[in-house]
């Protein structure tokens, strides 16, 4: 099994990334998302939930993901938990996820966690201007996840601003590739998929062939 962590802050691409890779290679890729692993707060009220800090290393369950990702790498399959953006706290569902030959670890602060850091065969950071990233966080929020637009300034000016230079911008030192601009970064993009043919084994003839 191949991991991929891909890194960066809030709306930088991390998941174009990861959907072109789905793209390219199907089936044999996995994704996993750290939001997922957001710890539950079934006691707290929606109103306290929304106060909570989700871009501090404490607010997510690493210790748990950390343990699903040894036993896929171990060929066993696991049970992810499923978070519901929409209120703010892990839903009663679960995905299972079975071994696959690639892996993808999904998250702003998947870098910064030891635990995660060192299962990954290869480390991207995905390094985007931030007036980009709040630009596309604001779409993704008001649309997808039906926030209001003060809601997301407050959050960001709140809590994701200086957790992401807190956090998040420092790991990108333990990236062994860092892409500007993300899932437009084309070239980027390409050396990756090149890697993963390679330990896949895929070769442009075999691909080829696949494809008639």
């Amino acid at each position: 099994m191949l991991v991929i962590g891909i890194a960066g802050g809030s709306g930088s691409g991390k998941s174009t990334i990861a959907r072109r890779l789905i793209e390219e290679f199907g089936d044999r890729v996995t994704v996993m998302r750290h939001d997922d692993y957001y710890k539950a707060h079934h006691d707290m009220t929606y109103e306290e939930r929304t106060k909570i800090n989700y871009d501090c290393p404490e607010a997510f369950d690493t210790e748990l993901m950390a343990e699903h990702m040894r036993l896929l790498r171990e060929g066993k399959a696991i049970d992810c938990p499923v978070y519901d953006y929409k209120i703010h706290d892990r839903s009663d569902k679960v995905r299972r996820v079975e071994p696959n030959d690639v892996l993808v670890i999904d998250g702003i602060l998947v870098l910064a966690e030891k635990p995660l850091r060192e299962q990954m065969d290869i480390k991207i950071f995905v390094d985007t201007d931030a007036d980009v990233r709040i630009i596309r966080r604001i779409i993704r929020d008001v649309k997808e996840r039906k926030r209001t637009l003060d809601s997301v300034v407050t959050q960001y000016l709140g809590t994701v601003k200086p957790m992401h230079e807190m956090y998040v911008e420092p790991s990108k030192k333990f990236a062994d590739i860092i892409i500007p601009e993300g899932g437009h970064n084309i070239v980027a993009l390409e050396m990756i998929e090149h890697r993963v043919n390679r330990e896949l084994g895929i070769t442009e003839a075999s691909k080829h062939q696949s494809e008639k």
